[in-house]
């Protein structure tokens, strides 16, 4: 069982203060059904700081123009802050330089932007695909119609009972067939942190290339793709306090450059003739038609605001928040926890008695709480278990034990409610 300290460390977590925080979301300031919100559904969606608001209401009212295309000055500041927007990903990511950085729709556009163009190129008869029993749907369909076209294998890793990636049978698993691995760092069900180095090296032994589904690890710790040597990194925008419909597919310059286009139109191209075209250099060949450009300027305010709290205090207030939640939860009679991984990220999943997660997630929405009552689009996670869904808290920087206390209360609400 995770335990947490008597009180949290604030060095560690640089003096880090939620309540001071908190006035940065107006969302948080509200009641729903004449209870104080309790928001812990961050692993669905994260709420925006008015930093990311204010830049969406500015550029929709001071710099609303397309990008790339203009020689006037709204479409020039349009295009500077778009790209600068490009630019603060790539340090965020460590990338090594900002043509590596593709914007998309959100992690799940990223997976099939690869499997579309890199895999239908690289993979076929014979060829295997690995990837792990945690995945999200969309780090599993794509593979899927991917293999099932080509005549490939589709190979999973197996997790163990506490939700942890077994790295020994990943290493039996691999082989000179392997063409790519692609897996979640942070696992949106169970929260497990997985050991995505380590995944890297085994698998560019063998000589095949790593996705990472980075999308419920942006938010919570550091991420180096140079140092992490992983060929494709991705992640969606409102997962990090971002507006939604926008993502990022980060690759390797080496890779990318061998990568034929899967949309034209727009950006993508250099030159067009009716006997050929040329397709545009990177990032572009990749970004076909008008972008979104007030996201993308969102997404660039999102990750400056995180940069301004800090990803290492951030890392460990929510470890603290976390270790107290699921301290709390584990000596809850009735309760089973699903996924008691070492290494974990604010995400709690759980079950209570017989309840249904459907009727508990409407009885903790009555009290204001609002947590995410499904199988998060990870069924083979569900079948793994033994169950058809649960309930998941997932907790943010703004989030507090005064908030995992009043989640415990209600419990014993629903408790009683359906005893």
């Amino acid at each position: 069982m995770i335990t947490h300290p008597a009180t949290l460390d604030v060095e560690r977590t640089a003096g880090l203060d939620p309540e001071v925080l908190r006035r940065d979301f107006p969302v948080l300031h509200q009641e729903v059904h004449g209870k104080p919100l309790v928001y812990l559904d961050n692993a669905a969606t994260t709420q925006k700081p008015s930093s990311v608001i204010d830049a969406l209401v500015r550029y929709y009212e001071h710099d609303n123009a397309n990008v790339h295309r203009g020689i006037h000055e709204l479409s020039q500041r349009a295009t500077n802050d778009y790209e600068d927007a490009r630019t603060v990903v790539q340090e965020f990511l460590g990338a090594a330089e900002s043509e590596e950085i593709i914007y998309t729709r959100g992690t799940t556009e990223s997976i099939n932007l690869v499997t579309a163009s890199w895999g239908r190129a690289n993979v076929g008869p014979g060829d295997e695909v690995l990837i792990s029993a945690m995945e999200h749907h969309s780090n599993i369909v794509p593979w899927q119609i991917l293999c099932e076209e080509k005549g490939a294998r589709l190979k999973i890793v197996p997790i163990n009972d506490d939700g942890e990636f077994l790295l020994d049978e990943y290493e039996r698993l691999l082989s000179d067939h392997t063409r790519i691995v692609a897996v979640n760092h942070v696992s949106n069900a169970l929260g497990s942190v997985n050991p995505v180095r380590e995944i890297v090296d085994l698998a560019h032994e063998r000589g095949a290339l790593v996705l990472i589904d980075g999308a419920q690890a942006v938010a919570h710790m550091k991420v180096d793709v140079r140092s992490l040597e992983c060929d494709f990194y991705a992640f969606s925008s409102h997962k990090i306090f971002g507006p939604t419909g926008i993502g990022i597919l980060y690759g390797k310059r080496s890779v990318l450059e061998t990568m034929p286009p899967c949309e034209s139109g727009g950006d993508m191209i250099k030159h067009v003739t009716f006997e050929k075209t040329i397709y545009n250099d990177l990032p572009y060949k990749f970004e076909a038609g008008t972008p979104n450009i007030a996201d993308a300027i969102g997404l660039g305010a999102a990750l400056r605001y995180v940069n301004n709290v800090g990803l290492e205090g951030i890392g460990a207030y929510e470890e603290d928040l976390l270790a107290y939640a699921t301290e709390r939860l584990a000596a809850f009679e009735g309760v089973r926890l699903i996924g008691t991984a070492k290494h974990k990220a604010s995400v709690l999943s759980f079950n209570l008695d017989s309840i249904h997660p459907h009727d508990l997630g409407t009885v903790l929405d009555r009290e204001g709480i609002a947590v995410r009552a499904g199988h998060h689009c990870a069924q083979p996670v569900m079948d793994r278990f033994g169950v058809t869904a649960t309930v998941r808290a997932s907790f943010a920087f703004y989030n507090t034990r005064a908030e995992v206390d009043r989640l415990v209360e209600t419990l014993h609400k629903a408790r009683e409610i359906f005893a």
